[in-house]
């Protein structure tokens, strides 16, 4: 069975994917993947419905936004399998803090994501739960995460959102240390698989396939170390430089960051709706039976 999938974008926190095509993994469940490059987060999904890709990886607030704008219809996306079911995101500042609290970020200086929603409308919702106005921080939101770390560095901003590479590569240089790691929160629903409902009822065979060697792929990576991970997928971050990848790997594993399971999990799925509803993303209220494909709901 032949699959087009399409990655979202390249980053460090996607590792099981990547992990389980370099492994073998779905071809051992007899999938032959060929697996498409997409020039900026959500380009895949715009591919999938004009139907040259069969199915993307990339986070379930696609699909819920889609069910808040659009009815349900054969074209509807639908997510599957969650591999990434913690936030992957942590806030880093300048050396020399003993202590940090969200409510520190009171007054100061923060660049928070912008190339993708879903880490800074997750981050203003942990800020509502513990009482702090989003109008009392001073926020950048015109820097990339590159960008940020280089603002870091020079003092620009007291704060940095963002992932790995950036934040063991500020450790490493000494510009920062990490503070707050999202992932503390507990189950936010990050990234699955998703397709259309169309697309699923013709290829589902091969979809589950594609589950059970992710589910594979969990055990594997628990039971190998960051270093042994990072070796698998380093071909995929060239830009990366291998001791970095190794310590991105070992970070997010002691996270417990990957799930790697066929269903979605509600509470997971419900706390990234929250998310999305207070920060005006969404004006309605998506069913996670309306998002989520049947054979992955709990």
């Amino acid at each position: 069975m032949k699959i087009k999938l399409a990655e979202n974008f390249r980053a460090v926190f996607y590792a099981p994917f990547y992990a389980t095509y370099a492994s073998g993994l779905f071809k051992q469940e007899g999938i032959e993947i060929e697996l498409i490059d997409s020039p900026s987060p959500g380009s895949g999904i715009a591919d999938m419905l004009a139907g040259s890709i069969d199915v993307v990886w990339g986070g379930p607030l696609r699909v819920i936004k889609q069910r808040d704008q659009e009815p349900d219809s054969e074209n509807a996306l639908l997510s599957f399998c969650e591999v990434v079911g913690k936030d992957p995101f942590f806030i880093v500042g300048r050396p020399g803090q003993s202590s940090f609290r969200l409510t520190d970020l009171v007054g100061k200086r923060i660049g928070v994501v912008t190339e993708v929603p879903t880490p800074w409308l997750c981050l203003q919702q942990d800020l509502r739960d513990e009482g702090i106005s989003i109008s009392s921080l001073i926020v950048n939101e015109k820097n990339s995460m590159g960008q940020n770390l280089e603002a870091l560095k020079a003092g620009e901003i007291d704060y940095a959102q963002y992932f790995e590479p950036f934040v063991s590569q500020t450790v490493a240089s000494g510009a920062g240390q990490v503070l707050h790691a999202a992932n503390s929160r507990g189950p936010t629903a990050y990234t699955t698989f998703i397709s259309t409902r169309k697309i699923i009822a013709q290829k589902q065979a091969a979809f589950e396939a594609m589950i059970r060697a992710i589910e594979k792929m969990g055990p594997w990576i628990a039971q190998h170390s960051g270093q042994e991970l990072a070796a698998l997928i380093t071909p995929f971050y060239p830009h990366v430089a291998p001791d970095i990848l190794v310590q991105a790997m070992e970070r997010y594993k002691k996270a417990g960051l990957w799930f790697c399971k066929k269903t979605v999990t509600r509470v997971g799925y419900d706390r990234l709706k929250l998310s999305m509803r207070n920060g005006g993303f969404i004006s309605s209220d998506p069913a996670y039976e309306d998002c989520i494909a049947a054979f992955s709901q709990e």
